[in-house]
């Protein structure tokens, strides 16, 4: 069964549809196949991996309200081992339509109970919210990766973020992991970057990547002509550091499954039944505010929950 990856972060211009374009982009060039799932309503990733939303028969609208099967949203794009399941301005009404709907957090997992099969990554490009469609991702996902500009505020909108992914561990999503913290446009030049990198790693410990995105004209380039980066310039910075992410989270996943099939343990699976709730509040890794010892981590030393507390 195939990861499904979250890419969230509420606040906009982070970095967050061109991170998801570009790590789908390269997974697939990894030879890993791999679903780009756009659901944010803009429709910034469908355009950029060079789909129009206007010549689309469907989208993940369709597929949400039950028009169409999942299955035909997917169309291909023009890189081997990916496709996308695109979006449409129509997804601005979804969230008022799903409120009525039983279940309507897990509409989503329900979309992708049949496709996360056919693929080794399902990467989600979430809109810059927490609303509905954000907590369905959540709720469908393995992982979130969360990408953070290196500028003093990008980080003030964290804690709610994290605090939105607590919920969802404790009562819609209990395996839901923190894939990792991307520091993006990062511009090595200022000393704001440094200072803000270090902030960062200070909350988050070793589970902010190594990989870090620098400010990269080919990078904002690269969407206006419809391609991913790497596409559009394979020997670019931004490119290369893509290259190095996608590189990152399968050797992570790989140790991930190697320890898993060592110790007998299942790997995890969102479709599988709820946690009861006292095993969720134990091991979802980001103490309540009135807790005095946190719960241990799931895989750093560091837990992400300094943020998550601030603003309590």
């Amino acid at each position: 069964m195939g990861k499904v990856i979250a890419v969230a972060n509420q606040k906009g211009g982070v970095g967050k549809t061109t991170s998801a374009i570009n790590l789908a982009a390269s997974l697939a060039a990894t030879e890993y196949s791999t679903l780009l799932l756009d659901i944010d309503p803009q429709a910034n990733c469908t355009s950029g991996i060079g789909v129009a939303p206007k010549d689309l028969n469907a989208s993940i609208y369709d597929a949400l309200t039950g028009q169409v099967d999942p299955e035909d949203v997917v169309v291909t794009t023009d890189i081997p081992f990916l496709d996308l399941m695109p979006s449409h301005i129509n997804l601005v009404g979804a969230e008022i339509e799903m409120i009525e709907v039983d279940e309507r957090e897990r509409i989503l997992s329900k979309v992708l109970t049949r496709l996360r099969r056919m693929y080794d990554f399902v990467v989600i490009d979430c809109p810059p919210s927490l609303g509905l469609l954000t907590l369905n991702s959540l709720t469908a996902a393995n992982s979130v990766l969360i990408p953070v500009q290196a500028e003093y505020f990008a980080l003030e909108g964290l804690g709610q973020l994290l605090n939105t992914i607590k919920i969802v561990r404790k009562h819609l999503n209990p395996d839901l992991e923190i894939e990792g913290v991307l520091l993006t446009m990062f511009d090595t030049r200022l000393r704001l970057s440094n200072q803000v990198a270090k902030e960062v790693r200070r909350y988050f410990g070793d589970q902010v990547f190594e990989t870090i995105v620098q400010r990269n004209v080919r990078l904002s380039e690269a969407p206006s002509f419809g391609k991913p980066v790497i596409l559009y310039d394979a020997s670019s910075k931004g490119a290369r550091n893509y290259i190095a992410l996608a590189r990152e989270i399968v050797e992570a996943n790989e140790a991930e499954e190697s320890a898993s099939a060592s110790n007998g343990t299942p790997t995890a699976d969102t479709d599988a039944q709820p946690a009861p709730e006292s095993a969720r509040d134990a091991s979802d890794g980001i103490p309540t505010p009135d807790s005095e010892e946190p719960a241990p981590p799931r895989r750093s030393s560091t837990p992400a929950n300094g943020f998550s507390l601030s603003n309590s």
